[in-house]
């Protein structure tokens, strides 16, 4: 029990520092696009990987119902990591690294917003080669046909955080340290603020 409460302490203690150091300047940003491309009417498309696609899954949840306020037009907003079916077989017939891009194929359009979310943001590999290349491939379509990319990332932000225009990067701790938890988790943070904000503001729109 001892060393179990002292992990939770020193979990929680590093969650808050990692809180307090986040730029809201660059959430802000993150605001500002979405809220954009409400105004405009055009469509927010979410995407990640592992606990990043639950991730992206819970905020275009959250962008649809959340944020909607009666009387008032609501977001479009899609996650590309819903139909399993279509994301096997692109993956048989294309290969991973294409199953969110080709999705963005039919339907991205200019002023349409992409929003990444990832650990490392397309920086490193594992057995099954480089993390995250499907992220990367969708963001620069994103950005070929004129839309903009949201990125939610950690560690150094890898590739996703050079190509958004909009991004936020869980901070370390004052000692060096992070985590694909505190990465995940934090995220999880992020999207709620935003979407409050979001709220707000078609409220008062």
């Amino acid at each position: 029990m001892t060393d179990s409460l002292a992990f939770v302490d020193a979990y929680l203690h590093e969650t808050a520092e990692i809180a307090a150091r986040t730029s809201g300047a660059d959430l802000a940003r993150i605001i500002d696009v979405l809220y954009a491309a409400y105004l405009a009417g055009r469509h927010v498309y979410t995407c990640g990987n592992g606990g990043s696609a639950a991730n992206a899954s819970h905020l275009a949840c959250d962008l649809a119902k959340f944020t909607h306020v009666e009387g008032k037009r609501r977001f479009r907003c899609t996650s590309l990591c819903d139909n399993a079916a279509l994301i096997s077989a692109l993956t048989n017939d294309v290969g991973f690294g294409r199953v969110f891009s080709e999705q963005l194929e039919a339907s991205f359009a200019a002023g349409d917003v992409l929003v990444c979310l990832s650990v490392h943001g397309g920086k490193g590999a594992d057995q099954a080669g480089p993390w995250s290349q499907n992220l990367v491939a969708a963001a620069r379509l994103a950005k070929e046909r004129g839309g903009k990319v949201v990125a939610l990332v950690g560690y150094d932000g890898g590739a996703l955080a050079v190509l958004a225009d909009a991004c936020v990067i869980v901070p370390k701790t004052s000692g060096g340290h992070t985590s694909t938890p505190h990465v995940e988790g934090m995220h999880e943070v992020y999207h709620h603020l935003v979407c409050e904000r979001l709220r707000q503001l078609v409220a008062a729109s």
